[in-house]
């Protein structure tokens, strides 16, 4: 399974799947992160954390840890 995390730059991708546990979830779900929204990925840092995302038309920043979460595909 692919994760956003494995997402390279400039790839759309669609949410297939949200894991995670209560709170985490719900937070990245208040993100506006759900099941089937289309996720462009911008950019990363050097070190690759954070994540730089564009969902629902606003750009987003994620840990490494919260893209592992997220499956795409």
């Amino acid at each position: 399974m692919r994760t956003l995390k494995d997402v390279k730059c400039g790839e759309t991708v669609k949410v297939s799947k949200l894991n995670g546990n209560g709170a985490v979830k719900r937070r990245i779900m208040d993100m506006g992160i759900t099941k089937g929204v289309e996720i462009f990925v911008r950019k990363t840092a050097p070190l690759g954390d954070p994540v730089e995302v564009k969902v629902r038309g606003y750009e987003l920043s994620l840990r490494k840890a919260d893209a592992e979460m997220i499956e795409v595909g």
